[in-house]
């Protein structure tokens, strides 16, 4: 059979059952140059021989592979291989090989050309008022952040000449090598993929194409955005290198705290201070509106601390919309301090009139309560 006319993995590549991987690594190599098909186009014996190679190789550089070829010989790979090929299947050597070539192919290539040097995304934190979440505003922000070179244009060249072609990829961006059967591609490590590379450096950036530098932008915040609202401006982030695309600015708004609004979406809610005149006899009361103007509330009679208003169309601005939230009002009675003589005389007079009748229903339901309890109690 054809497996018993095969040679030694070990005599292929010249060496003892005994070497290390290091060795291994070696030998490969070092026969690997010599019969590799592009140093030897056209001969089909350097091709056969650099096929058995690769694959005495990617055996024995694998210790499960390796300890099973030791054990079994041959054998130990042709079964379930198809009959096809070396007889062995795509595990182990081969995972590598696979995990380099895709790894290298979806995500360093990725980054290749113009991409490879782009500028990083930058974030700026800006606080508002609720005012001016309400009306919307033009902000003038000064970011910190790197800009091209007006030197050299971003281009990272002296003078802003053009950056000169990569010697080692020869403008390619990326390198090939060959891996046992495989072709692996992988991204230039001179040029980072560019294919160009800067051989007279601008002595403003030093190469780089950008230098720090504090930048004005203006933004336009719109009407009704809430916390955390984020908002992106293409192309303002850091700059890329040599002449690569800038990132992006993400401007993150916060609302700051308000000293008489709550909010919360497009609603606005308020403690409204009554006084207990008002509360008692009923009455108007005005409050304060966040687009600056002034509400009237209208207090019915025998109004209750907590009691809640709500006034339509009264709160903030709805984001992309001409509609508005409702801003809605809690009642606070105040009780009044520092009375006068004849205050006291007044209220202690009243108090003298009133009865169940005057209270309001849970006041007269709560002092039917505690009288049946210490009724009950002294039973």
């Amino acid at each position: 059979m054809a497996t018993a006319a095969k040679q030694c993995f070990y005599e292929i590549l010249g060496v003892a059952k005994t070497s290390s991987a290091e060795d291994l690594k070696k030998a490969y190599r070092k026969l690997a140059m010599q019969y590799h098909p592009d140093k030897n186009p056209g001969d089909k014996d350097a091709e056969h021989k650099f096929k058995v190679l690769s694959e005495a190789y990617e055996i024995l550089r694998d210790e499960q592979k390796r300890a099973a070829y030791d054990r079994y010989g041959h054998a130990a790979f042709e079964q379930g291989s198809g009959g096809g090929g070396g007889g062995f299947g795509f595990g182990g050597g081969f995972a590598d090989i696979f995990d380099e070539m895709f790894g290298d192919m979806m995500g360093r290539r990725g980054g290749g050309g113009r991409n490879a040097g782009r500028g990083q995304d930058t974030r700026y934190n800006l606080e508002i008022s609720l005012e001016e979440a309400f009306f919307g505003k033009k902000a003038e922000l000064k970011v910190p952040s790197s800009i091209a070179c007006e030197s050299c244009k971003g281009s990272g060249s002296k003078g802003g000449a053009a950056p000169s072609t990569c010697p080692t990829c020869r403008g390619a961006g990326k390198m090939r090598s060959q891996q046992g059967f495989f072709t692996v591609e992988r991204t230039c490590p001179t040029c980072h993929g560019g294919g160009q590379v800067i051989t007279d450096p601008c002595g403003k950036c030093n190469g780089a194409g950008r230098v720090r530098k504090e930048k004005t932008l203006e933004v336009t915040i719109p009407a009704g955005v809430e916390e955390g609202t984020r908002i992106r401006l293409a192309g303002e982030g850091e700059a890329g290198l040599n002449g690569a695309p800038a990132g992006d600015l993400y401007i993150f708004l916060a609302i700051a705290p308000h000293r008489i609004f709550q909010r919360e979406g497009a609603n606005l809610f308020m403690r409204m201070p009554i006084p207990m005149h008002v509360a008692a006899l009923g009455g108007d009361v005005e409050v304060p509106a966040v687009d600056g103007g002034r509400v009237k509330v209208s207090v019915p009679k025998g109004c209750q601390n907590g009691h809640r208003f709500r006034m339509k169309g009264k709160g903030m601005t709805v984001l992309r919309s001409t509609a508005r939230g409702d801003m809605f009002l809690e009642a606070a009675v105040e009780v009044p301090v520092n009375l006068t003589d004849k205050q006291k005389k007044l209220l202690q007079e009243f108090a003298k009139e009133s009865d169940s009748r005057t209270y309001s229903p849970e006041s007269t339901s709560f002092l039917d309560r505690v009288k049946e309890f210490f009724t009950d109690a002294a039973e």
